[in-house]
């Protein structure tokens, strides 16, 4: 498993942006990166693949955040982004890094949190309109 901490949530308006990182401890050789988020409601332990990196480059996303957010990672500072740009208010929820040889194959799928190798603790993030 890979240790990792996200940072960068907060608040922004409907139209804003904000930058999520994540800071990644371990050997990522065998891993994709990716962030999920969980919005509260029934299935507390279920999140929701949203963009994914994996090994050489390549990204995923799901459909309602392409164009909207931009995943990269600088394996320098060992640290994963997420850029959220023209938010809106149903971006709000708590946003999760993630690791896992085969996470490209769960972006938009809800998976439940024991499925994937690796979480942070979660940041939260709040879009008002």
């Amino acid at each position: 498993q890979l240790q990792l901490a996200e940072s960068g949530g907060g608040s922004a308006q409907a139209g804003g942006s904000l930058r999520l990182s994540c800071s990644v401890r371990g050997d990522t050789s065998r891993y994709a990166l990716g962030w999920f988020r969980h919005i509260p409601g029934p299935g507390a332990n279920d999140r929701e693949g949203l963009a994914v990196i994996d090994g050489t480059g390549a990204t995923y996303y799901t459909t309602f955040v392409k164009g909207r957010f931009t995943i990269s990672v600088d394996m320098n500072r060992n640290t994963l982004y997420l850029q959220m740009s023209n938010l809106k208010p149903e971006d709000s929820a708590t946003y999760y890094c993630a690791a896992d040889p085969n996470l490209k194959h769960f972006v938009g799928r809800t998976m439940h949190r024991l499925a994937v190798d690796s979480w942070g603790q979660g940041t939260l993030v709040t879009v008002s309109s």
